[in-house]
């Protein structure tokens, strides 16, 4: 057998492209067999467009100020590979729901206000430490008919790019004590609860800013059998 150059999925570690708990899967996982892709990158992502914060600018503060409604958060985290080392430059798209648990979005037509002041996109780029942080509002549960009275936890998605264009991985943050963790079939997707459990946030006191907002850290590993689940892998 050759060898890997990184280390091989724990068993269970990742979700499942067809889940059948997780309704949409079953619309949208590949039929036939994947095809593998040549290590290293392409001609076409060497020559693509690279992010930076020239070109993208950093929107760190998802509240505008104090305007936004609910609970003002602070989240921070450090990007990482399989061997702890920092990954700098990258940039990690971010978008929710707000307070309410509505997305400010024209397919979202949940029965909850939007809030004028909180549009629930950012953008962040990693420093030289591999470290991101930024500021937004706790979001809030929503329905989504997946099953009988579905509703899906707090929840914030994040897209993290790489160095070439194609680099794409996207996952989920969830928050500690939610009830709806353990009914959410997208959270339970993914099998070993070890690995679960890396996609919930950290409460962190010395994060949270007096008067201000709560803090929570959240970490990403890319790589190796501490990797954090990522929605497009397969087991």
């Amino acid at each position: 057998m050759p060898d890997l150059p990184f280390r091989p999925f724990s068993p269970g570690s990742q979700p499942a492209l067809d889940n059948p708990q997780y309704g949409s899967t079953a619309k949208r996982h590949p039929n036939h067999a994947l095809v593998r892709l040549p290590m290293g990158q392409t001609v076409t992502e060497m020559s693509a467009p690279r992010f930076s914060p020239t070109r993208y600018p950093a929107v760190v503060d998802m509240t505008h100020g104090k305007n936004a409604l609910g609970e003002r958060i602070i989240v921070q985290g450090r990007v990482l590979d399989e061997e702890g080392r920092p990954q700098p430059g990258v940039m990690i798209e971010v978008w929710q729901a707000n307070a309410a648990g509505r997305y400010d979005h024209a397919r979202d037509q949940h029965d909850a206000p939007l809030d004028p002041n909180f549009h629930g996109t950012g953008l962040v780029f990693t420093d030289a430490d591999g470290r991101y942080s930024f500021t937004t509002i706790k979001p809030g549960a929503y329905p989504w008919r997946n099953h009988h009275n579905a509703w899906r936890p707090n929840h914030i998605h994040y897209s993290l790019f790489g160095a070439g264009f194609a680099q794409r991985m996207i996952t989920q943050m969830y928050f500690p004590g939610d009830p709806l963790l353990a009914l959410d079939p997208i959270f339970q997707c993914t099998p070993d609860e070890a690995t679960r459990n890396r996609l919930i946030a950290a409460f962190d006191l010395d994060v949270t800013q007096p008067e201000w907002a709560l803090g929570y850290t959240f970490d990403f590993v890319l790589r190796g059998r501490g990797q954090t689940p990522f929605e497009e892998n397969h087991p």
